[in-house]
């Protein structure tokens, strides 16, 4: 935090353009340290880390000689994990624990140089399983995912499909086109052109929260002000949306690469539910995923609207498929995450969705 804005060696491989994304995520770091000093900071579950590589560490929490479900949780890799682990009563990762699952959480670090579709929809959740199978025996976990954490969720159950038990996706967007009812994100369908050659390798995560705004103010600007007024006469509220407001202040870069993929592929050419996304030397198609599936729908969301994902949910090859709806919740800042934070999320949504995993669990073996 003591450094000052011109001590990072990045910054003289930038150009000037991407330097001033590089120098206000350091701003906006010092602005979450603030929010910590007024005790809005994560309240995080103790764990252990299970993997350390580049691009990732895995942080386990329960026993892992139990014999609850495994869920592996995969966060979007554009800001940090602990948005599953806030606080406690908004906690993901504490409600799997009082319900008896061994979760896992995987914390995304600073991007490799190079690292894209491949790496993220694949190796990188490959070498987890791995650590985990190490760790608990067995062959297959069940993943959930949260947005970009769901697209690549929904990847790995597609290229390998014999390591998911089961799949549980909230706010994914995996269908696009140009039509509004696809949400904001259709705006970016088709994206593409010449400034696409010219994202660093890492791009600043204040370029993508600035991207975020300008496609959906009303989500991330004026939606945000009001759940604040909100909030004011609830304490419980106010703390969870303060420290959602701190959460976001804490970028983390993307890697440069995985963002031209997923416009070119995903967003451009609908090419996951084209049976088309290329992930390496692997194709994922929507249809390949055969694992039971439990989705979640979020009718008032702009972001991710529910014609942005149950066209999945009748593609996939899942017998066993269950979808749930959300519709929103006061104290939670941004409506995208409140599934994963709000006091309706946990005290309705998430009993369903663990009361599901433990009962896929056992037909699974």
């Amino acid at each position: 935090m003591a450094a000052g804005v011109d001590s990072n060696p990045r910054e003289k491989t930038l150009p000037p353009t991407w330097l001033i994304y590089e120098r206000m995520d350091r701003v906006r770091a010092r602005q979450g340290h603030w929010l910590d000093v007024f005790g809005w900071g994560p309240r995080e579950t103790p764990s252990r880390i299970v993997l350390r590589r580049p691009g990732l560490s895995l942080k386990g929490y329960a026993d892992p000689a139990g014999s609850g479900p495994i869920l592996l949780i995969v966060p979007a890799p554009i800001k940090r994990a602990y948005i599953w682990d806030l606080a406690p009563g908004a906690s993901v990762v504490q409600a799997c624990l009082d319900r008896g699952l061994r979760p896992y959480l995987i914390q995304w670090e600073a991007p490799e140089a190079g690292a894209g579709l491949a790496q993220f929809g694949d190796g990188y959740l490959a070498e987890c399983v791995r650590a985990i199978r190490t760790e608990c025996g067995g062959d297959g976990v069940m993943l959930a995912g949260h947005s970009l954490g769901g697209v690549l969720a929904a990847v790995f159950a597609a290229v390998r499909p014999e390591r998911v038990k089961g799949l549980v996706l909230l706010g994914t967007p995996l269908h696009f086109s140009r039509s509004r009812e696809q949400g904001v994100l259709g705006s970016v369908a088709g994206a593409g052109g010449g400034w696409l050659e010219k994202l660093p390798a890492r791009v600043p995560g204040s370029f993508m929260s600035m991207a975020g705004f300008l496609a959906s103010p009303a989500a991330f600007g004026k939606e945000r002000l009001a759940d604040w007024w909100r909030s004011l006469p609830d304490r419980e509220a106010l703390r969870t949306h303060m420290q959602v407001e701190r959460w976001s202040l804490d970028e983390l870069p993307l890697a440069g690469r995985l963002v031209k993929e997923l416009l070119c592929q995903l967003y451009g050419a609908d090419a996951f539910m084209a049976g088309k996304l290329r992930c390496g030397k692997r194709i994922a198609a929507a249809e390949r995923v055969r694992a039971p599936l439990l989705v979640v729908a979020e009718p008032n969301c702009p972001i991710v609207p529910p014609a942005a994902i149950l066209p999945f949910v009748d593609k996939a090859a899942s017998r066993d498929k269950t979808v749930l709806v959300y519709e929103g919740d006061v104290g939670v800042a941004i409506q995208h995450v409140g599934a994963l934070i709000g006091r309706n999320a946990h005290a309705r949504l998430w009993p369903a969705i663990l009361d599901w995993t433990r009962a896929v669990w056992p037909k699974l073996g």
